[in-house]
């Protein structure tokens, strides 16, 4: 069991905070041969699989390293294209990392607002005033859950659905960024979380959470 990734929204619906906890990896690490027997394309500024499934390779995956270095989005460390440079034969026999492309920035921030319009959504479909909103996601790899403030604060967990004690883990968060956040002089309301004691005790929380699945009195 796991809790995966942590997120904090605003009421406005920007990304206030994002920590993640573990992120499970399914790559594939193979060394090839010219000419490259996979189809590669550009997608998000990414290199990725479009034909050619093998040895734990999957259309969709993104190229994340060549001979052991991480690349950095469609290019190689030195700069290099990675389409043209793996176009060259003299840069064969080559070792290329394949896996599930990791989010960015831009990307975490894009999503977080996605799933304020979604909550938003959730609360105008529902049959009786005051609805809480969307409270829990759930897929066959994971659970998101979510816990809305009274002042319009979501906290966001994503966890392994096995996970117990999520609704204890996401009122402590809640209790870390009041003694935290709020009480730190120079956080402003509504701005990115940044600091060290919210990010400590998040963390130490998480660890318990993910050992007991509960919190105890005085934890």
């Amino acid at each position: 069991m796991a809790i995966f990734s942590v997120y904090v929204v605003n009421k406005a619906g920007g990304l206030i905070y994002q920590y993640d906890n573990y992120v499970p990896r399914a790559e594939a690490e193979k060394t090839f041969s010219y000419p490259l027997d996979l189809v590669l394309k550009i997608h998000d500024e990414k290199v990725v699989v479009s034909f050619g499934q093998r040895d734990g390779i999957r259309v969709g995956h993104a190229l994340l390293s060549i001979n052991g270095v991480d690349v950095n989005g469609k290019f190689t460390a030195d700069g290099k294209e990675i389409i043209e440079y793996l176009k060259d034969s003299t840069n064969y026999p080559v070792s290329i990392r394949f896996g599930r492309a990791r989010l960015s920035s831009n990307e975490k921030l894009m999503l977080a607002s996605m799933f304020h319009s979604l909550f938003a959504i959730g609360s105008q479909l529902s049959p009786e005033v005051g609805s809480s909103g969307i409270e829990m996601l759930e897929t066959d790899m994971f659970k998101l859950h979510c816990f809305q403030t009274l002042t319009g604060i979501k906290f966001i967990v994503l966890a392994d659905p096995r996970q117990s004690g999520i609704d204890a883990l996401l009122r402590k968060i809640y209790e870390i960024y009041s003694d935290f956040a709020l009480k730190n002089p120079f956080y402003s309301l509504e701005m990115p979380i940044r600091c060290e004691l919210f990010d400590q005790n998040l963390k130490g929380a998480l660890e318990i959470a993910e050992k007991a699945g509960n919190f105890g009195p005085g934890s």
